[in-house]
């Protein structure tokens, strides 16, 4: 017999989640581009990465790339702020433009339903698996269908990512 998730056809851009304001944001208005999603955190020994990120999104986002940040504070406690405080973090020190969604969490019992999906072995069995850390990054194609996943301290701007990133544009 055949393992069918939960998830049934679901792909990335069925979920909707608070942005860092507050409002509902829809992922399916991310339909047609390609999105990195990541799991971010203030406090963390990859926290520079943001930097590499926005540098990502400001390179490619006139090619249909969005960077997604979602913060979450499963991880060694490295992201205890408010959406506030976490928005005028990632603003000031980083200058991120890209979108920030509402604090949430990738991993538990209270596992955000994005990440019920994303971590799903049967909906995603090449990139499934629990998040392991802060800053696990998913590029998701322009279908909302998840390609691949890059671990923490995988850099945002290194070849591995740079290249599954053009290939997903073309």
């Amino acid at each position: 017999v055949m393992a069918t998730s939960l998830f049934g056809e679901s792909n990335a851009l069925d979920f909707t989640l608070n942005a860092i304001d507050g409002q509902p944001a829809p992922l399916a208005f991310y339909k047609g581009k390609v999105i990195l999603m990541v799991n971010v955190a203030s406090n963390c020994g990859f926290t520079p990465q943001y930097e590499g990120l926005e540098a990502l999104y400001r390179k490619y986002k006139d090619r249909g790339l969005v960077v997604l940040g979602f913060p979450a504070n499963n991880f060694g406690g490295q992201e205890p702020g408010t959406n506030e405080e976490i928005k005028t973090f990632c603003t000031r020190k980083f200058s991120v433009t890209f979108p920030m969604y509402a604090k949430i969490s990738v991993k538990g019992a209270d596992k955000a339903p994005l990440y019920q999906f994303l971590t799903d072995k049967q909906a995603n069995p090449a990139t499934g698996g629990e998040i392991q850390w802060n800053f696990t990054k998913f590029l998701v194609g322009r279908d909302g269908k998840v390609i691949t996943r890059f671990e923490s301290p995988i850099e945002p701007g290194s070849a591995e990512v740079t290249s599954a990133i053009e290939k997903a544009l073309k």
